[in-house]
């Protein structure tokens, strides 16, 4: 999901390049740009050659990447790093988490080839504020999801963290990193707001009756003219109809566009219940009657 306020200012359309990555490049101040690659790495059973696959295509992606670009890669990439960080100088930092599995050689080689640091394992917190899913089986909580920045970047990275409370219909908590960027300013338009007028109240029989009448009084009090060519009947025309629904009709006053302002006390009332079976579910996972009443909550509220 992209908020409104930015996807006004994209340049182009987001880019898929397989099932697996999909990228997206937004400008910013003094002519640079962003470049957003989201992804979803293969896991950890899956065959050797999707996996090589997959990050021949991120390489070859990165390559054609402009290098004054900034660069993020986001997502899931299903590599448990560890915190080796003194053997991965510059791409893994101290703070990460103990384990680590067979895929983490794949993102550390990638990483150490193309300079992006792992800024999840930059900032000293809890665990909760960094593992991202939990195991079905030892219900044991691993960190698999990443934000990955050049390093050269990391200057704007102010902090990445999981938002335990947070609840995005999937088994993976959210990860939010902060950073301090600046897109560049969407261009002004020129020019007066062009106003609407408000032709639906002709549907209203009086409006109407009193429209024509206007219209026709306006019509036959215009000044005659020896110039009774095309151009010059239609300005007339255009004329009257104009300053007759300018004045009858009106025109369209802005309105806030949102949909559910007529039931939001009544969705405000499912949001609060469906965010306190949340809590309940995140405070005893393993219950079935708090899950049960957390998905009851979430299937009332769609």
């Amino acid at each position: 999901m992209v908020r409104n306020s930015i996807t006004s200012k994209l340049e182009t359309l987001p880019t898929g390049h397989s099932d697996r990555i999909i990228s997206m490049r937004l400008p910013l101040e003094s002519k640079q740009h962003l470049t957003l690659f989201s992804v979803y790495a293969p896991t950890l059973m899956a065959d050797p050659a999707d996996k090589d696959r997959f990050y021949s295509d991120l390489r070859r992606l990165l390559n054609n990447t402009p290098a004054n670009d900034k660069v993020l890669v986001l997502r899931d990439f299903n590599a448990i790093v560890g915190r080796e960080s003194e053997a991965w100088k510059g791409v893994l930092e101290r703070h990460g988490i103990d384990d680590c599995n067979d895929n983490r050689n794949l993102l550390l080689e990638f990483a150490t080839e193309h300079q992006p640091a792992i800024t999840n394992t930059i900032f000293h917190q809890k665990d909760r504020l960094k593992t991202t899913w939990m195991h079905p089986q030892s219900k044991h909580w691993h960190l698999l999801d990443y934000v990955l920045v050049r390093q050269r970047d990391l200057k704007d990275v102010l902090h990445t963290r999981v938002m335990p409370s947070a609840e995005c219909h999937t088994d993976h908590r959210l990860v939010r990193c902060k950073l301090q960027l600046q897109f560049k300013p969407k261009p002004k338009k020129k020019g007066n707001p062009i106003k609407k007028l408000n032709v639906d109240s002709l549907c209203r029989e009086e409006v109407k009756i009193k429209f024509q009448a206007n219209l026709q009084q306006r019509l036959d009090e215009s000044p005659c003219t020896d110039d009774t060519t095309p151009h010059t009947l239609w300005e007339n025309l255009k004329s009257a109809i104009l300053k007759t629904s300018t004045e009858v009709l009106g025109h369209i006053k802005k309105k806030n566009k949102d949909w559910f302002d007529g039931n939001d006390k009544e969705i405000q009332e499912l949001l609060a219940r469906k965010r306190a079976a949340h809590q309940a579910h995140l405070a005893q996972p393993t219950c079935l009657v708090k899950k049960t009443t957390f998905r009851h909550a979430c299937s009332t509220l769609q």
